[in-house]
């Protein structure tokens, strides 16, 4: 399907690629991982020819007459309906159609509905709702002009598009950056059940795990493919570096012991020859080189100053919204200890973020009480902060803001350092750094504070795999409460010991795990019953449609 063949390829002064090669069969569900920056992408725009390689345009191959599918951008806001939009993303069915009205000639109006029975288009309309509905949209939706939806939900429409068409090679950069834990399990089973070659890059450990068929890495510059998920990768990559160390340690024991026969008899005539001999066999011997893994950085999160009782903060019959007219969540009672680890679960639109807004006082309680002493703090994060980072000021300056004024200049570097800033990287403006730089400043400028509560909304939208392992041993490092909204399921099992479920104008807490969550949602999206535990069954309720395009309620969750 596709061959890839001493690729070489640099971005400025920057070389990504370097002689890589890799082969990919059809049908493969290939994870493509790597850290950030390495790559992952310019590969994909590659393969696109979105970009053109001067070195060797031919170092990439696909094979003759395959359609490639992708996600470019999120859908434009127009007047055409969300099933429309997804239709037209086949687009010899869209042409066929349109030629059908149009045809006079007996002989292409005969070739013309051959086709469309050959594809199947007869069925698109459902095909196409089929997928919608796996995305999160309801059956209301489809008939909604797409300017009715904000970006997130145009993202996702466009993604609806892409696996609608169903291309012979389907590329996905990150596609569960705009899904909620109910949209990642769905694209989780339809990849496991599409039919043609996929490759998808994701930090998503759990579904590189579950959805995929080979890994291919993306390390030192060149590609290596294995069969199996991520986890499957990362045991041969550790075999990998065990045997290479053992043959490093035998070659310095065979080379130390040539080097010692050479000492000793290169001065005697009569082992003259024999040493000489291994001096050559000493310069013919390759040095046998062991990659140097990539360290990342830490996070870390100080304990509070002080510890407060529980509880430590409370919702009392609290009304959540924004006002007459869009109030989003009623009668919440809820109640937060300072060692409780919470995973907020629901689909998206339906109020995580204007809940954890409420708690960390940055939206007002429309009725209710919210119980705290005075003495709590909140550490807060979400997406939205990146845009709140000030443009043209540097690391160093965020970092200074946060300080008192006297914090000399050597202890502001040092905090920076501490968050993974390096001395050059703390002069660099805010809006030069990328995705996942921002999110450790945002962090690490949360934990100046001392928080005693965490509330971190979608932190690892930005962060790699190895990033993502780094939060999770310093959540669980954490000496408080932690709130926690994510779609990255293997994040979430990691630090999270209970749930709340935001659904249906209510937010409670969830009697099971994860797990029983995920096989909740798959079931009811199936039609079955749900699972059954300690006897009791649990019951999945319609979700309403996502928010229309109102200012405000293009915020929530």
């Amino acid at each position: 399907m596709l061959q890839i063949s001493n690729l070489d390829f640099r971005v400025e002064a920057r070389p990504l690629f370097e002689g890589a090669s890799a082969s990919i069969s059809s049908g493969w569900k290939v994870g493509l991982v790597g850290r950030n920056g390495t790559g992952k992408s310019t590969l994909l725009r590659l393969i696109r020819e979105d970009v053109q390689n001067p070195t060797n345009d031919s170092a990439i191959r696909l094979n003759s007459g395959a359609r490639l599918g992708w996600v470019a951008q999120e859908v434009a806001a127009s007047d055409t309906s969300v099933l429309d939009v997804v239709l037209a993303a086949d687009e010899e069915r869209a042409a066929l159609m349109a030629e059908a009205d149009t045809a006079t000639d007996p002989m292409r109006i005969a070739e013309i509905h051959t086709r469309l029975v050959d594809i199947d288009a007869w069925s698109a309309e459902a095909r196409a709702a089929e997928v919608l509905m796996g995305l999160g949209f309801k059956h209301e939706d489809l008939s909604r002009a797409t300017r009715e939806f904000s970006g997130g939900w145009r993202m996702r429409a466009a993604i609806a598009g892409v696996l609608f068409s169903q291309p012979d090679l389907l590329l996905l950069d990150e596609p569960t950056n705009y899904l909620d834990l109910e949209g990642a399990a769905w694209l989780e089973g339809y990849l496991k059940k599409y039919t043609h070659t996929v490759i998808i890059v994701s930090h998503d450990r759990e579904l590189l795990n579950r959805c995929v068929t080979h890994t291919m890495a993306l390390e030192h510059r060149k590609l290596s493919i294995c069969p199996g998920g991520y986890d499957d990768w990362l045991k041969l990559r550790a075999a990998k570096a065990a045997q290479l160390e053992s043959q490093r340690a035998k070659q310095e024991a065979d080379r130390a012991h040539l080097q010692a026969f050479v000492d000793r008899f290169r001065a005697k005539a009569s082992k003259a020859r024999q040493a000489q001999s291994r001096v050559k066999m000493l310069e013919r011997m390759q040095d046998i080189t062991i990659p140097i893994a990539e360290r990342t950085t830490p996070f870390s999160f100080p304990a509070p100053e002080e510890q407060l009782a529980p509880p430590m903060l409370e919702l009392q019959g609290a009304s959540l919204g924004y006002g007459e007219g869009a109030l989003i969540l009623d009668d919440v009672n809820l109640r937060l200890d300072p060692d409780d680890r919470i995973a907020i679960v629901g689909t998206n639109g339906q109020g995580k973020t204007t809940l954890v807004k409420s708690i960390a006082e940055r939206l007002p309680l429309m009725d209710g009480k919210r119980v705290a002493p005075k003495a709590v703090r909140i550490g807060y994060f979400s997406q939205d902060q990146m845009d709140e980072l000030t443009p043209g000021e540097t690391v160093l300056d965020h970092v200074r803001h946060a300080l008192p004024k006297d914090t000399s200049v050597a202890r502001q570097r040092a905090i920076a350092a501490a968050m993974g800033f390096s001395h050059e990287k703390v002069e660099t403006k805010v809006d030069k750094l990328s995705g996942g730089e921002k999110v450790r400043l945002l962090l690490g400028l949360m934990s100046m504070e001392k928080p005693h509560v965490l509330i971190l909304d979608e932190p690892t939208s930005h962060l790699d795999i190895d990033s993502r392992e780094a939060l999770i041993y310093a959540l669980n490092d954490f000496k408080g409460a932690v709130l926690l909204i994510t779609h990255d399921v293997y994040l979430a099992e990691a630090t999270a010991d209970q749930l709340w479920l935001v659904k249906n104008g209510h937010a409670t807490r969830y009697d099971g795990d994860l797990q029983d969550y995920r096989a909740l949602v798959l079931q009811a999206d199936r039609g079955e019953d749900a699972p059954k535990k300690n006897g009791k069954a649990k019951t999945a309720k319609a979700e309403p449609a996502p928010k229309i395009d109102k200012a405000e309620q293009r915020k929530l969750a």
